[in-house]
């Protein structure tokens, strides 16, 4: 910086200028060198001037060396031209030099106003010690008795003004001082320093106006602290002049504010303006104190003398406003000073404070700093988001701070956008002002990354925003932001959370990644072949303590709410009470057992020596010590409490007496559900007969013995588990060949899809045709020269349609066909697959999908009720409508799902049959799915939602009807999945394999079963989860349930109609009454006449209605209102049934009365194993990977025929 920059050729540096060997050269080289070094600073060192001489002296180079010349130069030819050039910075003169010393150079310059600081506060401590040394009164009686002190001429007049009036003012006193001799030295050697120091910075500073220079007010003060001590160098009756040194303290303020800016540039770092700011305003409060303290104590020698601490007192009670009046100026020259200087106050002081307001509230709107001192002691996570709305923070907070050992961790929000009104509001709350910290600033700039101490934070989670209309560019955003993190903080975590899937690999070097189209349509696609998929993932993935609903009468709320709070956690084997004693046991085994022992589920295992986490791995897979063991319960084992058994009682003489020797005998599982956080360890609790197998009821309709449970078998039986081969099936081929009755079935093989549409996409074995379909057969409604059909009547299908509705063909709905497609769903079970699209796919798109069986697409809206029939609505099993891009963002944020709820409304009143899974943008807007305007039961539980919410629940929503039954789902749900991957890393991958997105080998896959008629012999969940792991080695997690109500729309009477699922519960009435002591939690609690009474009470209560019986007048009400209801629904169904006709379509499918309108349902995790199985309850299982049971070594013929069998016994393997 303050030196001279060389820059020259490579070579030039290294070797030292040649000198020519001509002394007339040579001494014009030296002539040119130096005038250039006098002129301009630059050093020419040229060996010669005449090129043309060079030239004819340089011989011919060998044919060999010239292309290696041309490549590599030739460096004598190189050495005999080097010029060596010397750059200077600044102008290489005097002045420049000063210049660059004194003011351009940072750090020189930050001593020289150090050093001018010092002098200034030396200067003003030099005039409070003259002022402590000086007394008038002292120095007039001295003047008096020996004048030795002062001038004769002076002594002479003040002993001749002695006897005048008092209040007469003496100027003597005020112009001349007594002032010591080293006093006088040491001020006149900085006065000295102070002036030749201002008049080099004016020569310097001189920009060809001269009066600017000196009228500027450091200069006048300069001159005016120390032209009066040079002149008394010269004149010594002047020493004791007055001079106003106090004013340096204004010298003083200017230096440290130069002084703060060099330092800023020398150290490269700034502190906040609101420091400066503050600085600033705390140095003007000391100048004018200062200042006039010094003054009216000078002026008042004359009069009243003061000394200098009362003159401070009376400054300070001035400009406080306080004014007690005890200290006062008596003379007029002190009198005009005071108002002089409340004057200067009264301009000087607003403009700093409304400065310093100004700045405040700036930095309320920047969110100020996160400092370094606190990064280091303290902990915090970094929150990146391009906007941020009170939902999505309240999700994030509440979700962070769920778990216990995160309550000490801080959050910084680093938003590029000023902070909403209601977002500010909330961050004022106790709760959350004291541990979220909201900067203003963007990921893509380090300061603003410093000032979140990025750094030093624990991780950075970077959200997208879902909400823009363009969802590439948001994506592109989120990319940038994961960039320039990783760039200012490689060491830092990342928790990414990108929107569409052909972005993924741009953040694949992130810790966690969720993809939000991957997880939408996956969830999306299960739900239609496993019931309420989004609700049971939604519910694992929140953090809950399972007590919500717990307050209400009805059974199934308590139930369900109880069963939500159950999570994945994980363990080590070897740590583990749960699972420690089953170390060289099967998995299935220690899955059933501890299951039956501690009601918790196990789900998954991870090999020390392998990454991946394996769902379901079989009764193959032997437990080891060192095994990460996967589990769903309640809480972790870490937080529960483990009771001694009962024989350890009796060892030690303690009676048997606790919470299970009460008449009821309620089951050690049922206690631990409801309990929560307490797990009991005791052996064989009420144990069966045969403790080996389960006794069977011999009440069994047909009145015959159906064979028992077999148990689960510590290791795995090789001949008891056969192997099966789902690559080739030639079971399957036949069966459909049958079932065609004659015509030729289309060939499908198993494989991987020849073409992915992004990539990053994880590889699955899917169902393909043998020959990629031409996209022409590709369009439902159009006939080709392949095939004439028009419509989904005409294709025949045997199952039932899955119609998805979206605005455009994005690469993320190809997630949606794969998880239907996979090799491990029967192919007679495969259902056709119908794109509705609004707008119509492009060739990549149908490049990926024509390799799929059954994947149809069609131009349409679902708001267009001919489309709906063209595409098989009739048909149909499950429509799907996707949330639309193009009305995600709205003016009134909540509006957004406006356009999608009607239409899906007017479908429900249509379609009353269909089962419709809707997503939306805002999970609050569900309540208007399926909207009933006078239906009492669904204000009842809007009620018990507010209810929740109040208590601080993060499952407010979960009681809505269309939530608990899955039909209604929001992406927004599973943002709780990256937040708990700060805490449980394995939550994303367990999520991932649930869905299908990614395959593991030896991984398990979520599927469901059907409770029949002739598997309710089976009576309990406990039994079932036996059954299943004996059987086939399938782990169930949970039930999806559904209950027969009567949501009456009277609003003069509200009950839920428990009696209507009596008559499915009659066929299981006579081993309910012997085992009515032992399950005391299961579903018959409903029968109980106290709890049905309470229950009609709190919905008649919401109803606010009396229980007095309908009169005459609203019987008649009633049915006119039944038969409004019956012409409406009539005027619907000849309205699509005139549609049909018209379209040219048959009306015989159209079912009009066939609804679900008085059943409600909900999912139960992980039920206590003495809950009831009921009729129609669908299971929820992880069945193991067929492919990881196939042996390698197995004859030909004899494995041929062992997958044959294994195929039969497959396909009925739904049936118990």
């Amino acid at each position: 910086m303050m030196g001279p920059r060389t820059h020259s050729q490579p070579e030039a540096s290294m070797t030292p200028p040649r000198r020519s060997s001509n002394p007339a050269d040579r001494s014009s080289a030296e002539t040119v060198q130096k005038n250039s070094i006098s002129n301009s600073g630059v050093i020419l060192d040229i060996s010669t001037l005449k090129m043309a001489d060079v030239d004819s002296e340089v011989p011919p180079l060998p044919p060999r060396y010239r292309f290696r010349d041309l490549l590599l130069g030739d460096q004598s030819f190189q050495n005999d031209d080097r010029v060596q050039v010397e750059f200077y910075v600044n102008e290489n003169t005097f002045k420049e030099r000063l210049k660059l010393f004194f003011i351009k150079n940072q750090r020189s310059s930050l001593r020289i106003r150090l050093f001018n600081l010092s002098l200034k506060l030396l200067t003003c401590l030099l005039y409070i010690i003259r002022v402590s040394l000086d007394d008038p009164t002292t120095q007039v009686s001295c003047a008096r008795k020996h004048c030795s002190n002062i001038t004769d001429t002076l002594c002479s007049k003040i002993c001749a003004n002695q006897t005048a009036d008092p209040a007469q003012i003496n100027w003597e006193l005020i112009f001349w001082v007594n002032r010591k001799v080293p006093v006088w030295a040491i001020q006149v050697i900085v006065a000295l320093i102070s002036f030749l120091e201002a008049m080099l910075l004016t020569y310097l500073s001189y920009k060809g106006n001269i009066w600017e220079q000196i009228f500027q007010v450091s200069f006048i003060l300069e001159m005016i602290n120390t032209v009066p001590f040079i002149i008394t160098i010269f004149w010594p009756p002047w020493r004791n002049i007055f001079v106003p040194v106090f004013l340096n303290c204004w010298l003083a303020k200017s230096a440290l504010e130069n002084m703060i800016n060099d330092l800023h540039r020398a150290i490269q770092r700034t502190h906040s303006a609101m420091f400066n700011q503050v600085l600033i305003l705390i140095c003007t409060l000391l100048c004018l104190v200062f200042t006039g303290a010094c003054g009216i104590q000078h002026l008042e020698r004359a009069g009243k003398s003061l000394s200098l601490f009362d003159s401070l007192y009376f400054c300070i009670v001035t400009f406080s406003t306080v004014g007690y009046g005890d200290v006062t100026p008596r003379i007029w020259p002190s009198q005009l000073l005071v108002v002089i200087m409340i004057c200067v106050a009264l301009v000087v002081l607003p403009l700093q404070f409304e400065e310093l307001a100004y700045l405040w509230m700036e930095r309320q709107k920047s969110g100020g700093n996160y400092s370094r001192h606190r990064a280091q002691t303290e902990k915090h996570v970094v929150l990146c988001v391009s906007s941020l709305k009170i939902d999505l923070l309240m999700d994030f907070l509440n979700e962070f701070y769920a778990h216990p050992r995160l309550q000490d961790y801080y959050v910084v929000i680093l938003c590029p956008t000023e902070m909403d009104i209601q977002v500010r509001r909330v961050l004022q709350i106790p709760l959350w002002s004291q541990r979220v910290i909201y900067l203003q600033g963007s990921a893509l700039k380090d300061q603003d990354l410093m000032r979140a101490k990025m750094d030093d934070a624990e991780a950075c989670f970077i959200l997208s925003s879902r909400n823009e209309v363009d969802r590439t560019a948001a994506d592109h955003q989120t990319i940038l932001r994961a960039w320039a993190v990783k760039d200012f903080a490689p060491n830092c975590p990342l928790y990414v959370q990108i929107l569409k899937p052909e972005n993924k690999f741009h953040v694949k070097f992130a810790d966690h990644v969720v993809c939000e189209e991957e997880f939408k349509y996956a969830m999306l696609a299960l739900n239609c072949v496993c019931p309420a998929t989004s609700t049971l993932v939604t519910l694992l993935v929140h953090t809950s303590r399972g007590q919500e609903g717990q307050m209400s009468p009805e059974q199934w709320q308590r139930t369900y709410g109880r069963c939500s709070g159950n999570e994945v956690y994980h363990i080590r084997l070897a740590d583990s009470k749960f699972f420690g004693e089953y170390d060289g046991k099967s998995f299935t085994y220690a899955s059933f057992h501890a299951h039956k022992k501690y009601g918790v589920c196990l789900i998954g295992v991870k090999r020390e020596d392998n990454k991946s986490i394996l769902l379901n791995p079989g009764p193959r897979h032997i437990m080891a010590a060192t095994d990460t063991c996967y589990y769903i319960n309640i809480t972790k084992e870490e937080n529960s409490a483990f009771i001694f058994k009962q024989e350890e009682k009796h060892s030690k003489g303690l009676p048997v007496t606790g919470l299970y020797d009460a008449p009821s005998r309620l089951p050690v599982q049922s206690i631990i559900a409801s309990m929560g956080t307490v797990a009991i360890d005791l052996q064989n609790p009420d144990p069966p007969a045969d403790s080996s197998k389960l006794a069977i009821p011999t009440e069994n309709g047909a009145g015959s013995r159906r064979p028992s449970i077999a148990p689960v078998l510590e290791l795995a039986d090789s001949s008891a588990i056969l192997p099966c081969d789902l690559l080739s099936d030639p079971s399957e081929d036949e069966t459909n060949q049958s079932d065609e009755e004659g015509v030729p079935a289309p060939e499908y093989v198993k494989g991987y899809p020849p073409n992915s549409p992004y990539i990053g996409s994880s590889p699955t074995l899917c169902h393909l045709l043998q020959e990629k379909a031409p996209f022409c057969c590709l369009r439902l409604d159009k006939g080709c020269r392949h095939n004439s059909f028009e419509d989904a009547k005409a294709y025949g299908f045997k199952n039932k349609l899955i119609i998805v509705s979206a605005e455009t063909a994005g690469n993320g709905l190809y997630n949606f066909i794969v998880p239907l497609r996979a090799y491990y769903r029967p192919r007679k079970e495969l259902n056709p697959i119908v794109l509705l699209l609004d707008n119509p796919p492009d060739n990549h798109f149908l490049e990926a999908i024509c390799c799929f069986p059954m994947v149809y697409f069609m131009a349409g809206t679902i708001d267009n009720l001919d489309n709906l029939l063209q595409c098989g609505i009739i048909y149909a099993d499950n429509l799907v409508v996707v949330d639309k891009e193009s009305t995600m963002s709205a003016e009134e944020d909540y509006m957004a799902d406006a356009k999608t709820i009607v239409n899906v409304q007017t479908m429900f009143r249509l379609f009353p049959s269909l089962s419709i899974i809707t997503e939306l943008t805002h999970p609050s807007n569900m309540r208007f799915m399926q909207f009933r305007a006078k239906d009492c039961y669904s204000l009842a539980l809007s009620k018990l939602e507010k209810i929740e919410r109040d208590k601080g629940s993060n499952l407010a929503f979960m009681f809505r009807l269309p939530f608990a039954a899955g039909r209604v789902f929001s992406i927004s749900m599973l943002d709780t999945l990256l937040y708990q991957s700060f805490v449980k890393d394995y939550m994303i991958p367990i999520a991932r394999l649930l869905l299908g997105l990614d395959t593991t080998p030896g991984s398990g896959y979520l599927c469901v079963m059907k409770v029949t008629e002739e598997d309710l012999w089976i009576r309990t969940y406990g039994r079932l989860f036996q059954k299943l792991c004996s059987s086939s080695a399938e782990i169930p997690i949970g039930l999806y349930r559904t209950e027969s109500h009567m949501f009456s729309s009277s609003e003069s009477q509200v009950s839920v109609n428990v009696e209507d699922c009596e008559e499915a519960r009659d066929r299981r009435e006579s081993w309910k009454e012997k085992t009515a002591h032992r399950n005391s939690t299961g579903s018959d609690q409903s029968e109980h006449p106290l709890l049905r009474k309470k229950s009609m009470q709190w919905a008649r209560r919401l109803s606010r209605k009396n229980t007095k019986p309908p009169s005459r007048a609203e019987r008649i009400n009633q049915q006119r209102l039944n038969l409004y209801r019956r012409s409406e629904r009539q005027e619907l169904s000849e309205l699509v049934k005139n549609r049909m006709k018209h379209l040219g379509l048959p009306t015989i499918g159209y079912d009009e009365m066939n609804d679900h309108q008085n059943t409600l349902s909900y999912v139960l995790i992980n039920p206590p194993p003495d809950t009831i199985l009921e009729l129609n309850d669908i299971v929820y299982i992880i069945r193991s990977d067929p492919l990881a049971h196939v042996p390698d070594d197995l004859p030909g013929q004899a494995g041929a025929r062992m997958k044959q069998d294994f195929g039969a016994e497959t396909r009925g393997e739904t049936h118990l």
